[in-house]
C-alpha cells in the first residue's frame, strides 16, 4: 500500500502536492512544518534569515502568506526537494 500510495502522489504536479500539504497543515495547525519548508526553500537566502519569523505571534495563515509570498511557487533548483518534503508530509500524515 505504501509504494502505490508513493506512485500516486508521485505522479501529482508539485502544486497540487502543495495544495494537500497546506490543507493537511493549516488542518492540524502544524506550524514546523511551514518553518521546515520555509528553510528549506529560503536556506541561501540571507535576506530571510534575520529572525523576523521567530515571533510566537506567528500563525498559520502568516506563514502561509510568507510562504506564497517569498516562492510565489517558483522553487527553482530546489523543486526536487520540496516535492520529497511535501510528499513525506502526505505520507506521514494521512
Amino acid at each position: 500500500m505504501t509504494d502505490t500510495r508513493l506512485a500516486e502522489l508521485d505522479a501529482l504536479s508539485t502544486e497540487e502536492l502543495r495544495d494537500r500539504a497546506f490543507s493537511r497543515a493549516r488542518q492540524r495547525r502544524d506550524l514546523k512544518f511551514f518553518w521546515n519548508l520555509f528553510t528549506l526553500v529560503t536556506q541561501s537566502d540571507k535576506d530571510t534569515q534575520d529572525g523576523w519569523l521567530g515571533s510566537l505571534d506567528a500563525t498559520i495563515d502568516d506563514a502561509v502568506a510568507l510562504w506564497r509570498e517569498a516562492t510565489d511557487h517558483s522553487y527553482g533548483e530546489n523543486e526536487p526537494l520540496v516535492r520529497a518534503a511535501f510528499i513525506d508530509y502526505l505520507m506521514s500524515n494521512p
